[in-house]
This record gives C-alpha cells, structure tokens and sequence, in this order.
C-alpha cells in the first residue's frame, strides 16, 4: 500500500503547530497502524528528519496510550479497538489519512501527537479509589455480591483511561471516564463506604481541572474502545445528587 499521511507537528506544547505530509510505501495491509508510523519513523531517521513524536506502550489494546484521531475519529474508523489494534487494512492503497492529537483543553499538546493526561491522574487522585480499613482479604465468596451487580462493576472498570470520550465530546466533557470510575466502585460493597465523598470530590475536580459538561449526545460511548456505556454517567448523576441531598 501507498498512503499519503498528513501529520499534526508541533515542538512543544507553546509552539505554534502545523499539518506536515509524507508518504509512505510498501505498508502491508496486515500491519497495525502504530507499525505503520514506525516504519515513517524510521524512514526520518535514516533522512536525518525528526521522528513523529506519538504515545504507546503495551501495542495490546490494554493501556490506552496510542491516543490518536485519525481521519476525525478517536482510534480510526475500526469500532471497540485502539489505535494499536487498528490495522491498515481499514484503509485503501493510495488513501490519504489526517493524523491528529487529542484536541480537549484538558489534555496539552506535549509534542506532535503526544498529550499530557495527567488530568485523569489528577481525578483518581481525589477519589477513584478505596481508603477505608477494610480488613484483612476475605475469602472471594464470603461477601455476597449480586451477579448484575459484579458485571455492571466489571464492564466499568474495563475503561482504559485513554481519553478517547473527551476528545470525541464537543463539550470535552469527563464525564464517561469519572462515571466509570464511580459506577465500578458504586456497585460493590467496598466501594459504597466512601459513595458520597467519592462523587462529590471526583466531580469537582473534573469541573477544576477544564473540561466541559455532558450534553448526553452519545459520542463518548460511540468512540469509547471498551464500549463503556452512558448508563454509568446516570448512575454518577445520581450518586452525586444523592450526596448533595444529605449535605
């Protein structure tokens, strides 16, 4: 495959950015996109040019690094994969594909394609976790917790962090990525000691840090590659208006 790739640079995350186009030949169609830039990458490094700045780390749809937008989607136009798991087969020989950053306030350009996400940190540092004495580790069945329960827990913490939801929301709302957080813990008995401060304290720090509100538009679920559902931002809406009331 031939392709024409147009490519967001930018040096630093003051500099004044700019789309550069290359193109790249002899791409296999079986190769994953990330495969794709290393090849480019190499190719500018044996020219003397600088490498195309972009995140990965585990290439197994695990971390959510590969943060991409990709012809105007999060993670290119394959459904519930990463950009690691995206393959060039999605794309036609002779295809020319726009490659961007996440655009939110929230998340800063580094360089190129890389942006800092420590906002999430930030949000999990005020509440996504459990702090309570909770004893030693109980035997797995001794707590009785409902199925229904357990696997609405579970396909929660599936949410990778990668930030897709609020680089495809026109508000740059978090409110997919805190309601998963929330609703994991939400559902387990564990987790519902700290309920209240939990919602309140992830909530304003969200609004602290930048982003925007939910319009319940959908978008997040759409591009979310864990295929998190906008049912749990219900259930943060209502953890959190329940800890208002007892306030």
């Amino acid at each position: 495959m031939r392709l024409t790739l147009k490519i967001w640079r930018q040096q630093s995350a003051r500099g004044k950015g700019r789309f550069e186009t290359y193109t790249v030949d002899n791409i296999s169609p079986d190769s994953s996109f990330l495969e794709m830039l290393d090849i480019l990458n190499n190719e500018l490094i044996h020219n003397g040019e600088e490498p195309v700045a972009f995140d990965h780390d585990c290439r197994e749809g695990i971390c959510g690094m590969c943060s991409l937008h990709i012809n105007g989607e999060a993670h290119g136009p394959d459904t519930e994969v990463t950009t690691c798991q995206l393959h060039m087969r999605k794309f036609k020989d002779g295809d020319t594909i726009t490659i961007e950053p996440w655009r939110s306030r929230a998340f800063p350009v580094v360089r190129d394609l890389a942006v800092d996400r420590g906002a999430f940190d930030k949000i999990l540092q005020a509440g996504g976790f459990v702090s309570v004495n909770t004893g030693g580790v109980p035997d797995a069945n001794a707590i009785p917790i409902a199925k229904t329960d357990a696997d609405e827990s579970m396909d929660a913490a599936a949410c990778i962090g990668c930030g897709a939801c609020v680089a495809t929301c026109k508000n740059g709302s978090a409110m997919l990525f805190v309601a998963a957080r929330v609703s994991s813990l939400a559902k387990l008995p564990q987790g519902r000691i700290e309920g209240a401060r939990r919602a309140k304290a992830m909530v304003a720090r969200m609004d602290e840090l930048g982003f925007g509100n939910c319009t319940n538009t959908g978008a997040c679920q759409a591009e979310c590659p864990k295929a998190i559902s906008i049912a749990h931002i219900a259930r943060l809406n209502r953890e959190f208006l329940k800890a208002k009331l007892r306030d």
